[in-house]
């Protein structure tokens, strides 16, 4: 997939007046893109598109508009869009209560190493972004990637219904992506 170039984005003055329409479009493209697993941890899996309006709506919440600003911004956010075959995510750690912050974050180190995606026999670990996690805890939001192989993107582009699983010894959930789930990210895939 694509990076983004400044050529890819709208001056705030015009993205300010297409806006709304834009954001709809956005929420709709990311509904199916919204994985959770269990009732604390959800995986928003980006492409180019969900890339392109966070970068938006930074460039306007900052007033940035030179093109040293913009490309600073580019640079940020360029490492959310997935490289050929591959599928990139954020995964956010919903913490409830103030109290629970530090206890959850601090059981959830090692997350790195139990996120798999699971499809047609096939699995594979997802690549966690470095320096989420200083040993003793993990941050809340994470930037993962699914690299797959060739043998893992034909299992993958070839099913009917694949799964999320996260196996950590103090947090376990499954999630199914079927459906248009699983047909979002089948088209990322080739795109």
């Amino acid at each position: 997939m694509r990076k983004l170039t400044p050529r890819d984005l709208w001056p705030n003055a015009v993205y300010e007046k297409a806006r709304d329409e834009y954001r709809a479009k956005l929420i709709a493209l990311k509904r199916p893109r919204r994985v959770a697993l269990g009732d604390r941890v959800t995986l928003v899996f980006e492409n180019r598109e969900t890339v392109r309006f966070q970068v938006q709506e930074m460039l306007r919440a900052e007033g940035i508009a030179s093109p040293e600003g913009i490309q600073a911004e580019l640079d940020a956010y360029n490492s959310l869009v997935p490289g050929d075959g591959e599928l990139s995510a954020t995964l956010m750690i919903d913490i409830g209560e103030e109290a629970e912050i530090r206890d959850l974050l601090e059981r959830l180190v090692g997350i790195e190493e139990t996120l798999v995606l699971a499809a047609g026999g096939r699995e594979v670990r997802a690549r966690f972004e470095e320096g989420r996690s200083d040993g003793s805890r993990v941050s809340a939001v994470q930037f993962v990637r699914f690299p797959l192989g060739p043998e893992d993107l034909r299992a993958l582009l070839e099913a009917s219904e694949a799964k999320l699983a996260l196996r950590h010894p103090s947090y376990r959930a499954e999630a199914a992506l079927r459906g248009e789930t699983l047909a979002a990210l089948k088209a990322d895939l080739k795109a």
